[in-house]
């Protein structure tokens, strides 16, 4: 088998665009309080992120904290049909606001350009539904951000993460010779059981995504301490999980790939 990576495959929120991950969690929140004026945190928002959006509600339902809130409130479990009510609620506010949130996390573009100087593909996957990719795809083409596929949570009749499917659906579309010659990076727990499960290399990413909860100001303003400090809260997670390796932000991705490539030359399979 050869040593040479063919892909890399991106989650989106987090990992290349909307530093911290805020357009998702946020709509969630205010979709709870429109739907059925109930009262959401922002981290109990944040606590299923990288399902897709209906699957997050369900997950949000099933949750013992904010379950149980909801049975005292109702006085019965979160319903199929409640689910499918804060969805409807859910999408068209993220359709609205997407772009408020679509900037390039920094670095992402010149990573992106130096992986296809390297003659690999640019695969995405996402839990957002296809119609709101439409309106995000849009935004970050302009912005230079155009990945050669994209695979969205709604899009396959199997399912979403942390099930395989997307992640082996841009294996299809992108014409890829191995999974051991793809690597996943996301800044979410079910999209790095999503790139295990289907075979490839992983990278979990610490501070620019919805575990660290920091705007890109909070990071940048950060000391050298309280980064540490984020990245000590967030980096056992994603070991337990499995990833192969946890960095940063995707600024830092390409020293990652150097070392996979040589752990292939080695023998070494993911």
């Amino acid at each position: 088998m050869q040593a040479r990576l063919e892909a890399v495959i991106f989650d989106w929120a987090g990992t290349t665009v909307d530093f911290g991950s805020f357009a998702p969690t946020r709509i969630f929140v205010d979709a709870f309080k429109q739907a059925f004026d109930f009262d959401l945190s922002l981290a109990e928002a944040r606590g299923p992120m990288g399902l897709g959006k209906w699957q997050h509600i369900e997950a949000l339902g099933a949750d013992p904290v904010v379950g149980a809130r909801w049975r005292a409130r109702f006085g019965r479990p979160m319903s199929h049909a409640d689910i499918d009510h804060i969805y409807r609620t859910f999408l068209p506010l993220q359709v609205e606001r997407v772009a408020a949130h679509a900037e390039l996390i920094p670095g992402a573009l010149e990573t992106i350009a130096a992986i296809r100087g390297r003659g690999m593909k640019i695969g995405s996957t996402t839990g957002y539904p296809r119609q709101v990719m439409e309106r995000l795809m849009a935004v970050a083409e302009g912005k230079g951000y155009v990945p050669d596929c994209t695979v969205c949570a709604d899009d396959l009749q199997a399912g979403a993460r942390p099930g395989p499917w997307m992640a082996l659906q841009c294996v299809l579309d992108l014409g890829i010779g191995s999974v051991a010659r793809c690597v996943k990076v996301d800044d979410t727990l079910p999209g790095i059981e999503e790139g295990l499960n289907a075979g490839m290399w992983t990278v979990g990413l610490a501070l620019s995504g919805s575990p660290a909860g920091l705007t890109l100001g909070e990071y940048e303003s950060a000391s050298a301490e309280q980064r540490r400090e984020v990245r000590e809260r967030v980096t056992p997670a994603f070991v337990g999980a499995g990833a192969h390796f946890v960095i940063d932000t995707i600024a830092d991705l390409l020293p990652v790939l150097d070392e996979i490539e040589a752990r292939l030359e080695g023998g070494e399979r993911p």
